[in-house]
């Protein structure tokens, strides 16, 4: 019994097989390893696995083009080479009668921590090699808004986030943090590429032990760990801006600013100035006016402004705030309210989005570069905001605005996804299932049976991370991993890359999609760049074979030299921020310029459209779950262990139950305009009043998929969110927020089937 390294998105393991089963142990230097890892077993030979290439009956029947029947439709089993050779040919036709921008990559997901097998690199570098180039998105689901909001105003997203502010400072330095929607450790256990100590609760408990008080701003108390004596300010949902503009009236009315700060490091403070006072609309912003919007106590309000005037104050935005209608205000309003406490650039003070929302932000950077893939050139300059995919499906060549430009939406006729799934990420999902109707042809590689799979045409099966070699490796984290194959592919599963080669030589172009490498060639190829910058420095550079051999290498760290804010602050101008101005932008002539309602020139309290009405009183939280990565491995052991009778938990206030007869663990329905899903109560008073909490990922499970806005009998609460950006600036997701019902479900209770494969059905004509 050997123990064989891998690694994940959500932590480094080893694993080995005794008696037929997979065991997989943290890493042993993990202080803090995440339970997520208990669902990699299963991944091995579940059922819901992807057996055999598989091609929808009516695609086969009819060919490429619209049909509604995606998602309700049987499927065939089709060997290798045949499929191979459909979708080469499919390939070919719509690159030459619709030009490479008709073929839309997107591929948005966390497929594996392994930077070869990288799946939307693969895909990519494919698309490019072998057509000349697709349709792309930008920006993320996770972070949209600030992804165009922060480089406008304040700097690189990648630089505030990562170069700015470590946990080691936070520790040493931080007298109050003020934490905008919280920062869960079931979310900073996950970060791109792999980790492999999860230090945020150890630094949060080092942090609160020296005296740093927490301030939690949000509906949900779990979003900071309960051992560090955070003081709890359930606010409503989507009310964060009211509630900054109010702390920022008291700064101002009181005194409490830096003036000097603003004077020479900021632009736009007078103009700010006379919105916040209310100079300029007859509303001042102070805490009276954010209490009727907040839900707070007006003097708890005045009392935290003047806390986070006193001492070395570290305000938090977290990613979950701008996931949601005008999500640009809270993510700029903070940085505003920073600016105004005067500590942005000092160490463990002034302003971060999302600490604490990924395991790779609060970390030193690497000294040297880690292995990636390079994906050639897109010849296509044909793009979509990430999440306007069912806007760009269900309106080719319409135009839409996008950070200050007009655009137009690509006609797109072949879908090509790998390594993702939509049916989690994406809103409104009955409103997806019709946008997936209206495409040529919708291919999609998987391991599993995702709602994905089962609305595509060609369905490719693809390995896990388990059953590959690769290389884990991220820019923040000091320990690369060599991940050894733990499991030979399941049924007739191939990896990415393989199915990538087959299809390129169909297309004449392997040479440009291998180079001539098969992976373990690669895998030498890619660490040769990390082994010469080593040797570089001056650090051990083992050869590739040792390194394999020794399972892991331990990177050097990079200096602490705070980054851009830090040689902002030294600068004697306070001119060196790549902004316009080069300064803080508190009020953007940029962003005013665009002129658009829904993001002015500075941050603003913009009420939302979507508010609790008598037919649907309840506001819901769809965040991120605790138990899995987004919807990955949904069937393994501490998801399902998780679930009550099957189905994904919802939370609620015991008011909020105690009103509608629901006891903790019934069934209940949630229903809104949109759709409706089930899911099992789970009554507690860490749930601000009036709202309802139900995690994304359980994976899409309709009772009869031949209706419209079919019931969801697993609690995918993306059947309820609305699908629409987040402004015109950003165009970011907005599914963090919505307004439901909740009921108790009395009816019988329909079977979970979400993990049962489809059954093959006869060829037609066969």
């Amino acid at each position: 019994m050997t123990d064989l390294p891998h690694s994940s998105h959500w932590g480094a393991f080893s694993g080995h097989w005794r008696d037929g089963t997979l065991t997989v142990r943290p890493h042993p230097d993990d202080p803090d390893p995440s339970p997520v890892l208990g669902n990699l077993p299963a991944a091995v030979a579940h059922p819901a696995r992807v057996a055999a290439p598989m091609v929808r009956r009516g695609w086969l029947e009819r060919g490429p083009g619209p049909d509604d029947r995606r998602g309700r439709d049987g499927f065939v089993e089709v060997g290798w080479d045949e499929v191979l050779d459909r979708l080469a040919a499919e390939l070919a036709r719509v690159r030459d009668e619709h030009g490479p921008a008709a073929v839309f990559g997107g591929s948005y997901g966390w497929a594996s921590a392994g930077r070869f097998h990288h799946a939307q690199g693969q895909l990519h570098r494919f698309l490019n090699a072998a057509i000349g180039g697709y349709a792309y998105s930008v920006n993320t689901y996770s972070a949209g808004a600030a992804e165009v909001i922060l480089p406008r105003v304040l700097g690189p997203f990648e630089a505030v986030v990562r170069r700015n502010i470590t946990w080691e400072q936070v520790a040493a330095h931080t007298d109050t943090v003020l934490a905008f929607g919280g920062m869960a450790v079931k979310n900073s256990a996950v970060g791109a590429g792999g980790v492999s100590r999860h230090v945020e609760h150890g630094a949060m408990r080092a942090a609160a032990a020296r005296g740093t008080r927490f301030v939690l701003v949000g509906p949900l108390r779990d979003d900071l760990p309960p051992d560090i004596g955070a003081q709890w300010l359930p606010l409503v949902p989507g009310t964060d801006t009211a509630l900054m503009l109010a702390l920022a009236h008291t700064l101002a009315v009181e005194g409490r600013h830096d003036r000097a700060f603003l004077d020479r490091y900021c632009v736009g403070w007078p103009t700010f100035e006379r919105y916040l006072l209310g100079r300029s609309d007859g509303v001042a912003k102070d805490a009276a006016w954010a209490a009727g919007i907040t839900g707070l106590d007006a003097a708890e309000i005045v009392a935290l402004a003047r806390r986070i005037a006193s001492g070395r104050t570290l305000v938090t935005v977290a990613q979950s705030l701008q996931r949601a209608e005008h999500g640009e205000q809270p993510v700029w309003m903070g940085v505003v309210l920073a600016a105004m406490l005067g500590q942005i650039g000092l160490p463990g003070g002034g302003y971060n989005y999302a600490l604490g929302s990924l395991a790779h932000y609060g970390r030193a950077r690497n000294a040297v570069p880690v292995p990636t893939l390079r994906q050639g050139v897109n010849g296509v300059r044909a793009f979509i905001p990430v999440a306007r995919i069912a806007d760009m499906l269900l309106n080719p060549g319409a135009e839409f605005d996008y950070d200050g430009r007009r655009h137009t939406y690509p006609d797109t006729r072949l879908l090509y996804w790998v390594g993702g799934n939509p049916f989690h990420h994406h809103q409104d999902l009955d409103r997806l299932r019709r946008a997936l109707g209206r495409v040529d042809t919708f291919v999609v590689h998987e391991p599993a049976w995702t709602a994905t799979a089962r609305h595509a045409d060609i369905v490719l099966p693809a390995t896990t991370t388990l059953e590959r070699e690769d290389i884990a490796a991220a820019g923040t984290d000091p320990l690369m991993i060599a991940m050894h194959r733990l499991a030979e592919p399941f049924g007739q599963a191939r990896d990415d890359y393989a199915i990538f080669t087959a299809l390129a030589r169909r297309l004449g172009a392997e040479e440009a999609f291998t180079e001539g490498r098969d992976v373990r060639g690669w895998l030498a190829h890619l660490y040769s760049r990390t082994q010469k910058a080593l040797a570089d420095l001056g650090s051990p550079a083992p050869d590739f074979e040792e390194f394999w051999a020794a399972g892991q290498l331990r990177l050097p760290v990079g200096d602490d030299d705070g980054g851009i804010l830090r040689a902002f602050r030294d600068d004697p101008d306070g001119a060196a921020l790549p902004t316009p101005s080069g300064r803080i932008e508190i009020f953007s002539a940029t962003i005013a310029g665009f002129d658009y309602p829904d993001c002015p020139g500075h941050p603003a309290w913009l009420p939302p459209a979507d508010v609790p009405t008598a037919r649907y009183p309840l506001r819901l939280v769809a965040n991120q779950p605790a138990t899995r990565l987004h919807s990955q491995f949904d069937f393994g052991a501490h998801s399902a262990a998780n679930k009550i009778r099957d189905r994904e938990v919802c939370r609620l206030h015991p008011g909020d139950a105690a009103a509608r007869g629901i006891a903790d663990g019934d069934v209940v329905r949630l229903v809104n305009a949109r759709g409706a899903c089930l899911a099992a109560a789970r009554v507690t008073d860490g749930v601000r009043a009036g709202v309802v909490q139900l995690p994304t990922g359980a994976w899409y499970d309709p009772l009869d998929a031949s209706q419209d806005a079919p019931l969801c009998v697993h609690g995918n609460p993306n059947v309820l969110t609305r699908d629409v950006g987040t402004s015109a600036l950003a165009q970011g997701c907005t599914g963090q927020h919505t307004v439901v019902e909740v009921e108790r479900f009395d009816g019988p209770l329909p079977p979970v089937r979400a993990f049962d494969p489809p059954v093959p059905v006869a060829r037609p004509g066969g």
